[in-house]
């Protein structure tokens, strides 16, 4: 059993991705709209999506901004890179856990309010 064990772990770390990464979980603004700001600072180098995202004037704009100078700060420190020399390589924002919340209407009904979470994710690699 241990054998599997060290075997599976083998595996794990030669197929695991060894670029610098980081995650902002449970960020209360839907993933729709942060979709919309990832979408301008893909393929991008780390300087210039910091320089979009400074500009831009959409809420999402700030977590993205902290997630991606965390990306570059692990790749400096972590993996010794250059954050001059990196670029946003992938960057992408799944959907949390959703609070449910209740509006009153009329007449003793009560509608849904949906407020959505997001798991933002951006990976950085070097610039070839």
């Amino acid at each position: 059993m241990a054998k599997n064990m060290k075997l599976k772990t083998q595996r794990i770390q030669e197929h695991k991705d060894r670029r610098p990464r980081a995650v902002a979980r449970y960020i209360r603004i839907s993933p729709y709209k942060v979709r919309l700001v990832l979408d301008l600072i893909r393929n991008k180098s780390v300087d210039e999506a910091v320089a979009i995202l400074s500009n831009i004037s959409k809420v999402a704009a700030e977590p993205i901004k902290k997630v991606v100078l965390s990306a570059a700060a692990n790749a400096e420190h972590n993996l010794h890179m250059d954050p001059s020399a990196l670029k946003v390589a992938a960057c992408y924002a799944d959907q949390g856990p959703t609070l449910k919340r209740v509006q009153p209407v009329s007449k003793g009904r009560a509608y849904r309010i949906l407020k959505r979470t997001s798991h933002i994710t951006v990976v950085l690699d070097t610039i070839a």
